[in-house]
């Protein structure tokens, strides 16, 4: 186009001029060969190009969507039979031929992202026809298209809702019609088609009354629904094509549509030929009315059709209210699905079950019957009914649980007797056996000196000290341990699901306990103590219950000549077990009494300002014979213990009066303590802080800081959200530590008051070369992030590890790589001597779109190592290689306009990556064809471009942190 007809199209054309200064239009003008001469703003904001930028130049290709263009140039060249280009001329072809040219194209914006429109295309002529450009005017047609989209869901919707629809009708039992006002049948469903044995293109356009004996009735019972709107349980007899006669009952209700114009009438047909025989078979029998037994009659799909007095007398259900009904509902679910199945079994083969079963009746108490149930067949054998008979046996089966109790039970106590005993230790022993690794214990238990209280004081003040002895250790035991009494002061008590003898311990003490507490009657106090013998199973030999009562018995007498008040094991290698557990508890309390327990500080940092920021407080025992002990070595045998709670308080003790040492010099460092679950459950915890703390008067708010494990925080989350909640009040803040081994719930760590979270040391130690763990820690930072915590890494035991921290965005650590923990006299002088490694100076936390770069390492020697295992035969195969890019790989691709200098570093990466994959997938190769020596050879090749890769890779953050 030239210069003067584009000034006479903008000066002579009004349209012209206003599409032109439109922002709702593309306005694009061209000259004949394609050079672009007028680009409004409205094209501007529609395709996202400056006009400064395209006017002049050759209409591009990329503005519209390329698979299009190829398509319309081949849609025309088969409709005018000439090739032509995709391109430009396909978009102005027919403009060109003088054809009037309105069409839908998808347009690509500067940036990429796509919009459908609609362009119309013009041939700009001279006075002599000849052509001298051409108008191209786009329209947003996004509007439109997103309607389109949404009336084809709706379509889609609209169609599965018919199919919902139709299945629904043609599972229905009932026969189900569709007929017109006048009478006509529109539509049925499978159903009607067996029940009248017409197809049904026969059915449909036919009359509904004539599939009926009685057309005139069928007639009225349409009029009736026409006038009151729907008609219920009316009676009508079918006649089916080979002369079948059905009684069926019709309901009926007339439809509308949406206008509220009547579509026609709605009729289902259910067949009670079975109901009206049963009803008049039992009304031909008085008997039925006037039995003292339930009766109950179902059809063959166990649908109930009668039921008489006696079954409303004993279920507390109405005949109306049953009628129709399946007798599950009845269902007490004392039986299970197998008694069930074996009844009807039974009525399958023999036509006949009898028994006892359970149901509930209407008020919901539950009801014992007697029942039997028949078959009722046909002349083929087919069944037809069943009848159930059956009797209310529920105040017999009170009367023989009754006399069973009494059978099992002792009268005195309530507890099981010798002969349940036998039972139970039977039913324990048998799954024992099931479930290998399990123990069960038998405790004979005898009490000392019962005797003086019956000579004392009578036998009856002795029956209620047993009663009362025996609830106290009733108590102490789990559900489905089993306490019996077998005679006079002597109990068995049984105990299941036993990890290891150990496991006993607990019990054996809380019985013992229970035993020697006073009991008072009356204005009599009385206390006893207890002895006790235990024995286990399963054993080497194979032993009986009998034999094990007899094993228990003997050194409960063992325990009696060893002073009473105490347990005896059987069993010598398992009675040395528990002795040397006692043994050590016994040490224990000794080096608590003894000041044998010391703390160690291990100093936590802020790595990016080098600020010491407080020390956690490490137990140790100073053992006289065996040197410096690590708390794994004496704590777990305590974590259950009262003694627990008693070295947990030294702890806070000892820390708190460290502190205030420090302050004394001059120093403030804030100390961490760990409390163990059992301490912090006490009732009494908020208490002993406030006590301990009012001792050390110089203590600052925020110097006492507690750590509890995960684990323990959110098993019991109500109560150690209070307890922390409490402590914070007094000035002392907690931590969340081990953070990730555990529940690590987000609404858990919500609702949980703590002001830090102490990474577990597992995922820290291997974040450098497990991207997995790698993943974990940087979630968690995440975490503490999101939910405004503090969070500190444990384990850091190295400058990389430091390294990789920061960039994450984590600054405070602890590990041996900056401090090992240390007696309290070396910490002023470290802390004074500490600064932080210059390779943490100045190190950015990495954006979250290069965090590719901190996998790439954990990543890549991975791999490397996996690899190098599959060679050495220590692992079977590896993923295969190249099918995706690694994360690095992703992110090196989407790299574009970068800096020169990154992009230099870029171009030496790039190479090497590649080289380490490829060697990677070929020395696979080399092992997968069976030549293991000489791949495992060029392990040395691998090695070098891994290590290589990590070099360059170190280069990369700094210059994507300056770009």
């Amino acid at each position: 186009m030239t210069a003067g007809l584009r000034e006479r199209l903008m000066q002579t054309d009004a349209l012209h001029r206003a599409i032109y200064s439109s922002v709702n239009f593309a306005y694009i003008a061209t000259d004949a060969t394609s050079l672009i001469q007028i680009f409004n703003v409205g094209a501007e904001r529609m395709l996202g190009y400056p006009a400064a930028g395209v006017v002049g130049k050759m209409f591009p290709g990329e503005m519209a969507d390329p698979q299009e263009l190829i398509d319309r140039a081949q849609q025309l060249s088969d409709e005018f039979g000439t090739p032509i280009a995709p391109g430009f001329e396909s978009l102005v072809y027919k403009a060109s031929r003088g054809i009037e040219d309105i069409y839908p194209l998808t347009c690509v914006r500067q940036d990429g992202s796509r919009l459908p429109v609609e362009l119309s295309v013009t041939a700009l002529r001279d006075d002599a026809g000849e052509i001298m450009g051409y108008l191209l005017i786009g329209t947003d047609n996004t509007a439109r298209k997103a309607l389109e989209d949404e009336r084809e869901k709706v379509a889609h919707r609209l169609q599965d809702l018919q199919i919902y629809t139709r299945s629904l009708v043609e599972t229905s039992v009932d026969a189900l019609t569709v007929v017109s006002a006048a009478g006509i049948i529109t539509d049925v469903n499978v159903q009607m088609e067996t029940l009248t044995g017409f197809d049904r293109s026969e059915l449909i356009g036919s009359l509904f009354s004539r599939y009926f004996t009685d057309p005139e009735r069928a007639q009225a019972a349409i009029q009736q629904v026409l006038k009151e709107k729907k008609i219920s349980n009316y009676e009508l007899i079918a006649r089916a094509k080979d002369g079948t006669e059905t009684v069926v009952s019709c309901n009926a209700s007339v439809f509308y549509d949406h206008d509220g114009e009547l579509q026609g009438i709605f009729t289902a047909a259910r067949d009670i030929t079975e109901r009206i025989k049963a009803e008049e078979l039992i009304q031909a029998a008085s008997v039925f009315n006037i039995a003292r037994e339930g009766i109950m009659i179902t059809d063959a799909n166990g649908a109930i059709i009668n039921v008489n007095e006696a079954f409303t007398h004993i279920t507390g259900y109405s005949r109306n209210e049953v009628l129709g009904k399946n007798p599950r509902f009845l269902n007490a679910g004392v039986q299970n699905k197998a008694f069930y199945a074996a009844m009807f079994q039974l009525l399958t083969e023999q036509s006949h079950w009898s028994g006892e079963l359970w149901d509930r009746r209407k008020n919901g108490e539950l009801v014992a019957l007697m029942e039997t149930i028949v078959a009722v067949r046909d002349t083929r054998g087919q069944v037809k009914q069943y009848v159930s008979l059956f009797t209310d046996i529920t105040r017999l089966k009170a009367h023989q649980d009754q006399l069973q109790h009494l059978a099992q039970f002792d009268g005195l106590t309530n507890l099981p007797n010798r002969v349940l005993l036998a039972d139970r230790l039977a039913s324990g022993m048998a799954q024992v056996k099931r479930h290998a690794g399990e123990l069960l214990a038998v405790v004979f238990i005898d009490l000392d000196a019962f005797k003086n209280v019956n000579d004392n004081h009578g036998h009856q003040v002795g029956d209620q000290l047993l009663i009362a002895l025996a609830e106290r250790m009733q108590k102490t035991l789990r559900v489905g341990d089993t306490l019996s009494r077998i005679g006079g002061d002597e109990f068995v008590a049984v105990l299941l699901d036993l990890a290891d003898v150990a496991a006993s311990v607990p019990m054996l003490t809380r019985l013992l306990a229970a035993a020697s507490q006073p009991v008072q009657l009356g204005d009599l106090t009385l206390q006893l103590t207890a002895s006790l013998g235990i024995t286990f199973y399963p054993q080497d030999e194979d032993v009986d219950a009998e034999q094990l009562i007899r094993q228990a018995d003997q050194a409960m007498y063992l325990a009696k000549q060893s002073g009473k008040n105490r347990y005896h094991i059987f069993d010598a290698v398992q009675d040395r077990s528990v002795r040397e557990h006692y043994e050590h508890l016994k040490q224990l309390r000794r080096a608590l009494s003894q000041n044998e327990f010391v703390l160690y500080y291990q100093p936590k940092v802020n790595m990016r300002t080098g600020q010491f920021v407080g020390a956690e407080a490490l137990i140790r025992w100073q053992h006289p014979e065996r040197g410096l002990l690590l708390p794994a070595n004496f704590l777990p045998s305590i974590e259950d213990h009262p003694l627990a709670i008693e070295i947990g308080e030294w702890v806070i003790h000892a820390a708190l009066s460290q502190i205030s040492l420090w302050h004394a010099i001059g120093l403030t460092i804030p100390v961490s303590v760990n409390i163990g679950a059992r301490q912090i459950k006490q009732a009494s915890f908020v208490d002993r802080v406030r006590e301990i703390l009012a001792a050390y008067p110089s203590i600052q708010l925020g110097e006492l800081q507690m750590e509890v494990l995960e684990t323990c925080a959110f098993e019991n989350l109500n109560r150690v959200s209070d307890v922390i909640e409490a402590c914070r009040q007094l000035g002392v803040s907690f931590a969340l530590d081990d953070f990730g081994t555990g529940y690590s719930s987000l609404t858990y760590l919500k609702r949980l008051p703590v002001t830090l979270l102490k990474i577990d040391q597992s995922f820290v130690a291997n974040m450098l070369d497990d991207a997995d763990d790698l993943a974990i820690l940087t979630s968690v930072v995440g975490l503490a992030d999101a939910f405004r915590r503090q969070v500190i890494a444990e384990g850091v035991e190295s400058l990389a590890h430091g390294e990789m921290l920061l960039q994450l965005g984590c600054d405070l650590a602890q590990g041996n790589g900056i401090a090992p923990p240390m007696p309290a006299t070396d910490v002023p002088g470290w802390s004074a001597a500490w600064r932080p490694d210059a390779a943490w100076a100045g190190l950015a936390v990495v954006d979250s779109d290069d965090l590719p770069l901190l996998f790439a390492r954990a990543e890549h020697v991975a791999r490397v190592e996996a690899v190098e295992q599959v060679l050495q035969g220590e692992l079977k195969d590896l993923p295969p290689l190249n099918h995706q890019p690694c994360h690095f790989g992703a992110w090196l691709k989407a790299q574009d306009g970068v800096s020169p200098q990154l992009q230099t570093a870029l171009q030496k990466i790039e190479p090497l990556h590649k080289q380490l994959h490829a060697l990677e997938q070929s020395l696979m190769d080399i092992h997968a064809q069976g030549n293991g020596p000489e791949a495992r050879a060029r392990v040395g090749e691998l090695h070098g471009l891994r290590d290589a890769l990590l070099a360059q890779l170190k280069t990369l953050a700094p210059l994507r942190s300056s770009a």
